[in-house]
């Protein structure tokens, strides 16, 4: 069966199209500018990209495009759109959901209590959805989320000390991300270790522009860095991650910002670029730091400490690790962000093998030692491989 994995956002749609019997991809792509002046689609073909210029006002152009594209005798994957079997949507915010769903109208009226956890995404995701009913209506449809993996956290680690109403009228509670490649890769790692996932005490690292950290044991989520949003937990490309809340307020009544204006400096103009001065590309920043950039280095400095502080915590929550897990962009490229988050975990028996390290890049490998009584590995992520999975279960 074909699957079809759309991944909408405020002004973008990523797509892939996966052959299932081989898991292997036909077709993928990405609509930028959704919305504005100049929209195109690029896509890859024979390893050449392929740009498409064409105007896309809303998502249901956008979608319309997609579509187009994979029928395209030239440079399409499909004759037919009725070869698609099912679409699978990455959603971001899914509140209490626990596992992915087939879309129903009762389910999408459900889901719809926790659009605003995470309104740009949710918004961009529900276009998404109609327009793709609009144009295949019988078409089953299956939402993925994010946020579902980490609802096996108990309640102490979930709720904010904030007066309990907050979280019985507004959903006010850490929900977590990045839970679709926190699941695939805590699979992954225990198939490649060869060990069940039920003995282990995984700490997995998805740090890229956007990071977060879990505590998994005995294959469920026990803890994780991000919250309410994605803004809590790490220090990220242009999040601040953990702030002190007065901190907060105290920007707000020196710059007279209200509270979209403070969101927006929070999300977009903080973290690694915020710090630095310089980027958000964690590339361009550590050249900076090369060249004696003392802001740079100082960010690399911080964004590094909060990784390590977050899997010694986990460590602790959980009584010890067995295994720590670096994946997504940094996590699996940047051999210093590994080393230094690793670096003075040896107490706890991580000792990680400097020149495998250097050595990786994006490569599934065991980085520690032979001795190390906890194994550190790098293993690349795959989100679309798992929402095409679970569409596959779901509709099979």
């Amino acid at each position: 069966m074909k699957i079809l994995v759309i991944n909408c956002g405020s002004s973008s749609i990523k797509y892939k199209l996966y052959e299932m019997d081989t898991k292997s991809v036909l077709a993928a792509g990405g609509i930028e500018k959704i919305g504005l002046e100049g929209s195109f689609l690029k896509t890859k073909i024979d390893g050449e990209t392929k740009i498409i210029e064409s105007p896309c006002p809303t998502h249901t152009e956008g979608i319309r495009l997609m579509f187009d594209t994979l029928l395209s005798p030239a440079i399409g994957a499909i004759k037919s759109l009725d070869e698609i079997g099912a679409a699978g949507h990455r959603i971001v915010a899914g509140g209490r959901f626990t596992e992915s769903r087939v879309v129903s109208d009762e389910m999408l009226e459900e889901w719809k209590h926790y659009m605003g956890l995470a309104p740009l995404h949710s918004e961009a995701h529900l276009k998404g959805y109609t327009a793709v009913k609009q144009m295949l209506p019988e078409l089953p449809q299956v939402f993925v989320f994010d946020t579902a993996f980490h609802q096996t956290m108990p309640a102490e680690a979930y709720m904010y000390a904030v007066p309990y109403k907050y979280y019985e009228q507004q959903n006010v509670r850490r929900w977590g991300a990045h839970g679709t490649s926190h699941r695939f890769v805590t699979a992954r790692v225990c198939e490649f270790l060869g060990v069940k996932a039920e003995d282990q005490r995984i700490v997995t690292c998805h740090i890229g522009n956007g990071a977060s950290v879990s505590a998994v044991n005995g294959g469920k989520c026990v803890d994780t860095s991000m919250g309410l949003t994605p803004l809590e937990g790490l220090m990220m490309g242009t999040r601040s991650g953990d702030v002190d809340p007065s901190a907060v307020l105290t920007i707000m009544k020196a710059e007279g910002l209200d509270a979209d204006q403070m969101s927006d400096l929070l999300n977009k103009q903080s973290g690694v670029l915020g710090i630095s001065g310089v980027s958000s590309d964690m590339r361009e920043v550590d050249a900076a730091a090369r060249e004696g950039n003392e802001r740079a280095a100082l960010a690399l400095k911080m964004y590094s400490y909060r990784i390590k502080k977050y899997i010694g915590a986990y460590a602790a929550a959980m009584g010890g690790v067995d295994t720590i897990v670096f994946t997504a962009g940094v996590g699996e490229h940047q051999w210093d962000i590994r080393q230094a988050a690793a670096t003075g975990l040896e107490y706890m028996g991580v000792e990680l093998d400097l020149e495998k390290n250097r050595a990786n890049f994006g490569e599934e490998e065991v980085i520690s030692m032979p001795e190390s009584r906890v194994k550190v590995v790098v293993v690349p992520t795959d989100e679309e491989l798992l929402i095409a999975t679970d569409t596959l279960a779901l509709v099979s």
